[in-house]
C-alpha cells in the first residue's frame, strides 16, 4: 500500500526561512546586455519563446545561445534544431560577430578587407566549441536526454542549458494519440530535465490568427498565450513565455512580447534587428543595462576594426 508524501508548512518555514536570510541568490544565465539581461534563463526554468514563420526565433534563440556561454564560462549548451545543421546555425552568428552580410558568408564571398573581423570572430566561437554541441537525428527527447548525459551532465551540479527549436517536431517516448498529446507528453518530460537541474530554452511555432473579416494571418497584435501551437501545456508548463513579432510600422524591428511570468512582472522587450547580420539589438536602456555592457562593447571593438560594407559603423 502506498503512503502519504507531505511536508508540514513548519518543516519548510523552517527550511525556507534559512534559506532567504542566509542562503544564497538564484542562479541565472544571463544572454545578453540592456534589456536582454531581463530574460531569464536558469537553472530549472523552462523559457518559452514563440513566433510566426520568419520572425526570426531561431537567430535571436542563437544569440542568447553565444552570448550566455560567453558570460559564464562554466555553461555548457545542447541545442536541437530540427530545421538547422550546425553549420548553418554557425554562419549566422559568424555574420553576427564579425558584421560581414550573411549573404557573403553564405556564399562563401568573403572581401579581404573583412579578414581580420572573421578571423576574429571564429576565433571566439572556437573557444566556446568545447561547451556547445548540436544534437543530431534521431530529433527526439531520448537522443537529447543521452546527448546531455554526455556532453553536459546534470549530475555534480553542472551549468546545462537545453535548446529545442522547435517543440512541436521533437517526439517524446511512447505513443501518443495525435499533435498535442505529443506536445503535451513532451513538457512533462521537459519538466524533469528542469527539476533535475537544467535551463530549458524552448522554441515553438505559432497559429494563425483570424480577423474580423475571416482573413487568417499572423497579427502580431493578435498574437497571445492562446496563439502557440498545439496550446494547451506548452504555456502552462512554462515558467516564462514570450513571443517574438514584428512590428507592424517599422520592418527592422520585433518586439518581444513577454506574456507569462510565473515569478515577476512580464515586461515587453523592443528590439532593432539587422536582418544582413541576423542580429538583435536592444532598442531602450534600463536598469538592467548599467555594468552589462561588455558584449555590446566587444561586438563594437571587432566591427569597427575595418570598414563594413556600405561604410556602416556599428552602433548598438
Amino acid at each position: 500500500m502506498s503512503q502519504a508524501k507531505f511536508v508540514t508548512a513548519s518543516d519548510a518555514i523552517d527550511s525556507w526561512r534559512d534559506d532567504v536570510l542566509t542562503g544564497k541568490p538564484p542562479k541565472f544565465f544571463r544572454a545578453g546586455d540592456g534589456s536582454l539581461a531581463q530574460i531569464e534563463i536558469a537553472p530549472k526554468q523552462i523559457t518559452l519563446i514563440g513566433g510566426a514563420p520568419g520572425a526570426g526565433k531561431t537567430a535571436f534563440t542563437m544569440q542568447l545561445v553565444i552570448d550566455a556561454l560567453r558570460i559564464t564560462p562554466s555553461l555548457r549548451a545542447v541545442v536541437c534544431n530540427i530545421e538547422m545543421g550546425a553549420s548553418v546555425l554557425l554562419d549566422r552568428q559568424l555574420a553576427r560577430l564579425s558584421g560581414v552580410p550573411l549573404q557573403s558568408i553564405r556564399l562563401r564571398q568573403i572581401a579581404s578587407h573583412h579578414a581580420e573581423r572573421v578571423d576574429e570572430a571564429m576565433t571566439l566561437l572556437a573557444e566556446l566549441g568545447e561547451r556547445l554541441c548540436f544534437v543530431r537525428p534521431p530529433f527526439d527527447l531520448g537522443n537529447v536526454a543521452m546527448t546531455t548525459d554526455q556532453f553536459a551532465p546534470l549530475t555534480g551540479g553542472g551549468d546545462t542549458l537545453i535548446v529545442l527549436d522547435y517543440i512541436q517536431r521533437i517526439a517524446p517516448p511512447g505513443v501518443h494519440g495525435d499533435k498535442r498529446g505529443s506536445v503535451d507528453a513532451c513538457m512533462s518530460y521537459l519538466r524533469q530535465f528542469a527539476d533535475a537541474g537544467a535551463a530549458m530554452l524552448v522554441i515553438a511555432s505559432v497559429g494563425r490568427t483570424k480577423d474580423s473579416k475571416g482573413r487568417s494571418s499572423y497579427d502580431s497584435d493578435s498574437l497571445d498565450l492562446a496563439s502557440f501551437k498545439e496550446s494547451g501545456e506548452l504555456e502552462f508548463g512554462a515558467d516564462d513565455a514570450f513571443i517574438l513579432a514584428p512590428d507592424k510600422k517599422t520592418t527592422d524591428v520585433r518586439n518581444l512580447k513577454h506574456l507569462k511570468s510565473r515569478h515577476g512582472d512580464c515586461r515587453d522587450i523592443q528590439l532593432r534587428f539587422r536582418g544582413a547580420y541576423q542580429s538583435f539589438d536592444p532598442m531602450v536602456a534600463n536598469e538592467f543595462t548599467s555594468g552589462s555592457g561588455e558584449l555590446t562593447a566587444s561586438l563594437s571593438n571587432l566591427w569597427n576594426k575595418t570598414e563594413p560594407n556600405g561604410g556602416q559603423e556599428w552602433k548598438p
